[in-house]
């Protein structure tokens, strides 16, 4: 237990039961995500609780990883303490007393409020089968030892290559898809048969979500001392990302977001193939997945119709937009036909840009594009 206080090691946690800690699940998963809020519903019961107790602890991740008081230092340890946690192996209750009070008021109140309740959170984790468990705290593992790579040294320069952000994808949210795919399977066995060629589609799946919320979220991360954009991309047009102003349009930057705004729209169509290898009959897991596909491919086709954006709320889809997506999807979700149709419709005019040769080596290759040229993740024990 590398990194962890030594009074988290000893799991005694003696926090209050939550009554109904999956009731509470439900009620904190619509404050701290308008999103997902909608689109885990729409999954059977039983996968719905799991992936809402997925999303909340990766959530909590991300608390820790963006709380500005902590130095890099305090994030690796508590990163691993609170895998710690999940892994049975430190105490819940006094690892969130002390995140808790360490979080400063850049922290929302609902993520402090999940913080807090982590206890509760956790009793909902005995319920899960151990593939459930171990997909998720591999993915939890995955992605807090990405982030903390990335994290050293990044500033507005941003990222070096594309190569790079492929490689931050699959840590941040190409883990993700690979993690939902082993719930599905678990739940569809008949799913098992596709297992290679849905792990490779899922990392397109969470890539395409990454990439989009990268670009949404520029000019607040810059706030933050931070950009995630590829330099490599942006130098070609003649673009330096380390001086952007946020109140003055650069020449080109437009362009350079064009062609990440196809990057985002030509892994969408992977993941229109992932959603496609679902069963028909399992009409909540092909919801779900092509819900969340719509509402991304909606914000993609915001930020391009708005090239010059400079805040999230520029390009937020609106009420009518979802009720849009949801509404044309439920309609046609039977047949793959209809949905392939619909989702060239709504595409109509995005540009798109193919993906580099790896992603295409990677329908061969032992391990999948980039997961195979990640030296760190040789060192966790990754189950895929």
């Amino acid at each position: 237990m590398r990194n962890v206080p030594r009074d988290l090691r000893d799991p005694q946690d003696v926090a209050t039961p939550h009554p109904d800690p999956l009731g509470y699940q439900a009620r904190i998963l619509s404050r701290v995500s308008r999103t997902f809020a909608l689109t885990i519903p729409q999954l059977p019961a039983e996968l719905a609780t799991v992936v809402t107790h997925a999303y909340l602890l990766l959530r909590l991740a991300d608390t820790i990883e963006d709380e500005p008081a902590l130095t890099a230092q305090q994030i690796r340890v508590y990163e691993d303490a609170f895998l710690e946690v999940v892994a049975g192996r430190a105490d819940a209750r006094r690892f969130s007393d002390q995140v808790c009070a360490l979080l400063t008021g850049q922290t929302q109140d609902a993520e402090r409020e999940l913080m807090q309740h982590l206890p509760w959170v956790m009793q909902v984790h005995s319920l899960l089968t151990p593939v459930q468990r171990a997909a998720l705290l591999n993915c939890l593992a995955v992605m807090t030892r990405g982030m903390s790579e990335f994290r050293q040294g990044l500033g507005l320069q941003g990222l070096a290559t594309f190569h790079d952000l492929d490689r931050l994808c699959y840590c941040v949210s190409g883990v993700v898809g690979e993690m939902l795919t082993e719930f599905f399977i678990e739940a569809v066995p008949s799913l098992e048969a596709r297992r290679a060629t849905l792990h490779r589609l899922s990392i397109s799946f969470g890539a395409a979500l990454q990439l989009t919320n990268i670009l949404k979220d520029q000019w607040e991360d810059r706030e933050r001392g931070i950009c995630w954009l590829p330099r490599e991309l942006f130098r070609a047009y003649g673009v330096h990302l380390h001086a952007l102003d946020p109140g003055h349009a650069a020449p080109n930057h437009a362009c350079a977001l064009s062609v990440l705004i196809g990057t985002a729209h030509a892994h969408l169509h992977l993941a229109l193939q992932y959603a496609l290898l679902i069963p028909v009959e399992q009409k909540g897991i092909r919801r779900f997945i092509l819900w969340t596909l719509g509402l991304c491919l909606l914000t993609l086709r915001k930020m391009h119709n708005t090239p010059g954006f400079r805040s999230q709320q520029q390009v937020k889809i609106t009420h009518a937009d979802v009720a849009l997506i949801m509404y044309s999807v439920t309609g046609v979700q039977r047949w793959d036909w209809g949905v392939q149709a619909l989702f060239n419709t709504a595409s109509r005019g995005l540009p798109f840009t193919p993906l580099a040769p790896e992603w295409e080596a990677a329908a061969w290759h032992a391990l999948p594009w980039p997961r195979h040229s990640i030296s760190f993740l040789d060192h966790l024990p990754l189950r895929f």
